[in-house]
Order: structure tokens, then C-alpha cells, then sequence
């Protein structure tokens, strides 16, 4: 259930690319310790929709993605305090960071001076655009690097398109990614390397199908709305009852989809006698399906065709995804009874892996700032008096 415990993670990030990546590792069984700034914290803490959560430093968006972890504080810019992070640096097995490039290494502490105090440190640099080239120095945001990726133009249709993807899914991508990375230069003997994560290429690492269908075939990326380019029936369409998805992306899926509905002339009608002929036909097809479809509610005949081998779903809420049997029943969400800071009991979300049937959670809900300073440098040697001191100097 804790294939990193062991492992040391130092976490200098902020808001989500870098706090998701690390996240990720802690429910792994990883010791994230997050290192803050005195003072504020990570940005986070001041986000998301509640403002009285906003206001006590421990905002929604810090709790979604900080459980597990703990927190200290630290003025990377004095002198002691760059000497206490190389400190930590030594006794850690990886350090994640998404300042913008060349940031670390102004302060003192890029991954040429660390790696001297720890050889075997992996060193995990997230950024918006990588740590070369043209556009290394941009601020990165999520939607800057969902526009720059090509993603926004292939999302919604021909009227709505450019639209952004309805959550942030760069930041988000690249946190994965940056995990990913760090898992694997774990496992690496001799251990000791940079990684280099750009929030750019981690977008256009999971577009490959539309990538390639440009750079193999030749095909302009268009934006489809809820269709499914590949094949047809294939994508979102009315019912009496919400919107359903249904994907007879096989020729004995459409068989039994028209079957299903007594539509049996639409075999018959060569318009759509094969998946080109579909394909090509899709808009006249999709009317002629909804006639029948509206109907009947969407879950119906989402429980009717999945019985016959025809992938569908209703089109859910997130709060009804959320409550759905299939994701209560499978310990997605953690909860938290007692939260510092926070004064009433909270869920967040995991992971999307089960280890031998069981989810991955932590022991512990997000920290408040600098909640284990006591705990970590005391742990470097510094005791109670040190530690007062170089809190009252705003080092700690």
C-alpha cells in the first residue's frame, strides 16, 4: 500500500502543478515535508470559493491537494535560511520545485549547489514551458499553457472553440507527468538527476492521437464539440431525460444500437451502411437516433445498451459523479474529522489507483503554515530556543 515509504520529498511549490505532483507521492507513501514562505505560505492557502477558508490561510484550493504533508516555513533568501534547506537537502531523496527557470539558481540553491549536498538527490523543476528555450521566462498559468498547447482550439465546437478545457488541466497534467518522472528517477541506480518538467509538452504528451493524426496524416485538428471524430454514432445526444454518451464505435455495436431502438430502417438506408458512410452522414444520423432517444431518460438507456455490449452513460454532474455507487463504493474520497485551521470535518480527492484492492490515503489532513517546525528542525538538531530565535528573525 506505501511502495515510497522511505522516501524524503521536499516540496518548495505552490497552487497546483507542483502540489498535485507531490500530493501524488505522499498517497504513495512518500514523507512530503512542504516548505513554505514565512509568512504566507504557499499561494493556495488564499484560494478557492470559501472566503472565511481564504482568510485563516487554509483556502480550498491548498486543501485539495496538501493532505498528507507536512508544513515548514522558511526565507529562502538569508543566509541561514539557504543553509537550513541544504541541510534538509541531505537527508531528502527528492526536491520538487515550480519556481520560474533560473529562480533557484538566483537564490543560491539550483540543482548544481544542491546535488552537492546530496549526490543522489533527484531534482524535479516544473515550469510552464520547460528550462530552455524561447519562451522559458513566460509566467505560465494553466489557461496560458492550454492556449499555447493547441488544446483550447480543439475544445468545443465550430462556434464555441477556442474554449478552455472546464478544469486545470495543465497544471494538473503536468503535476502527473512530474510525479511519474520522479517515481521512475527513484528507481535509478546510480540515483541523482534533474528532471525538467514542462507543463507545455506534458499537454501535448497526452494529445498523441490528435498530434499524430497532424504530424502522420496530415489532418488539420478541428474542434468536434461532443463528437467523436474517429467513428459514428459516437459522441453526445438527447434525451427525454438529460444527455447521453454512446459509443457504437464497432460495426455489431451499431447493429445492436439500432436494433435496441426498433430502428431497423436506418441498416437498411445506405447513408450509413459503414462507418465512413456514418462518418460522413453523422448529423443526419444523430437526428434520426434522437427521434427515438428522446423517449426515454438517459439512464434507462444507458443500463439497457451497456447490457447489450453498446458503451453508454448519462452525462453526470460532478456532484453526481461523485455520489455515483461506483465512485463511493471504491474509497475514492479521504475524510478528515479534525483539520487545523478549519473547524469542521472535510473530504478530497485521492487517487485513481488501487493497490491489492485497497486505495491509497494518508494518515494525516493538509498542515497548517509551518505546523511541523518543531518536528523537522528539531529533527536537524536546532532546539526549542534556536528555533524561537530564528522564528522571531523571520528565517523560519
Amino acid at each position: 500500500m506505501r511502495p515510497l515509504a522511505g522516501v524524503r520529498v521536499l516540496d518548495l511549490t505552490n497552487v497546483l502543478a507542483g502540489p498535485f505532483c507531490c500530493c501524488q507521492l505522499a498517497h504513495f507513501g512518500a514523507e512530503v515535508i512542504k516548505v513554505e514562505a514565512v509568512g504566507s505560505g504557499d499561494l493556495a492557502r488564499s484560494l478557492g470559493a470559501d472566503p472565511d477558508l481564504n482568510a485563516r490561510g487554509m483556502g480550498v484550493s491548498f486543501l485539495a491537494q496538501n493532505a498528507g504533508k507536512k508544513s515548514v516555513t522558511l526565507n529562502l533568501k538569508d543566509p541561514r535560511g539557504k543553509d537550513l534547506l541544504k541541510r534538509l537537502v541531505a537527508g531528502a531523496d527528492a526536491l520538487v520545485e515550480n519556481f520560474r527557470p533560473g529562480v533557484m539558481d538566483r537564490l543560491g540553491l539550483g540543482y548544481e549547489t544542491l546535488k552537492d549536498a546530496n549526490p543522489r538527490l533527484v531534482y524535479c523543476a516544473i515550469s510552464g514551458f520547460g528550462q530552455q528555450g524561447p519562451w522559458r521566462a513566460r509566467p505560465a498559468y494553466d489557461q496560458i499553457v492550454q492556449g499555447a498547447s493547441g488544446a483550447m482550439s480543439i475544445t468545443g465546437d465550430g462556434a464555441s472553440a477556442p474554449l478552455r478545457v472546464g478544469y486545470p488541466i495543465a497544471d494538473t497534467v503536468g503535476g502527473m507527468t512530474a510525479a511519474f518522472a520522479v517515481a521512475a528517477a527513484l528507481n535509478a541506480e546510480p540515483r541523482g538527476c534533474m528532471l525538467d518538467v514542462s507543463m507545455l509538452e506534458s499537454v501535448l504528451a497526452t494529445m498523441g492521437w490528435v498530434v499524430s493524426n497532424h504530424l502522420i496524416a496530415g489532418v488539420e485538428p478541428q474542434p468536434n464539440g461532443n463528437e467523436n471524430p474517429t467513428s459514428a454514432p459516437s459522441g453526445a445526444f438527447e434525451t427525454g431525460g438529460g444527455p447521453i454518451n454512446i459509443a457504437a464505435n464497432k460495426q455489431e455495436q451499431w447493429v445492436a444500437l439500432c436494433r435496441h431502438l426498433g430502428r431497423e430502417d436506418l441498416l437498411a438506408d445506405p447513408d450509413y451502411a459503414t462507418r465512413e458512410d456514418r462518418k460522413r452522414n453523422r448529423l443526419a444520423l444523430r437526428a434520426a437516433l434522437e427521434e427515438t432517444l428522446r423517449r426515454r431518460p438517459a439512464d434507462e438507456w444507458a443500463e439497457e445498451l451497456n447490457a447489450l455490449g453498446v458503451p453508454a452513460g448519462a452525462v453526470l454532474t460532478v456532484p453526481e459523479a461523485l455520489a455515483s455507487p461506483q465512485v463511493a463504493g471504491r474509497g475514492f474520497l479521504s475524510r478528515f474529522e479534525e483539520v487545523p485551521g478549519v473547524g469542521r470535518p472535510i473530504e478530497v480527492a485521492t487517487t485513481g489507483v488501487r493497490i491489492d484492492g485497497e486505495s491509497p490515503h494518508v494518515a494525516s489532513p493538509p498542515p497548517m503554515l509551518g505546523q511541523h517546525a518543531a518536528e523537522v528542525w528539531g529533527a536537524l538538531g536546532l532546539n526549542a530556543d534556536e528555533i524561537a530565535k530564528l522564528c522571531a528573525e523571520g528565517v523560519i
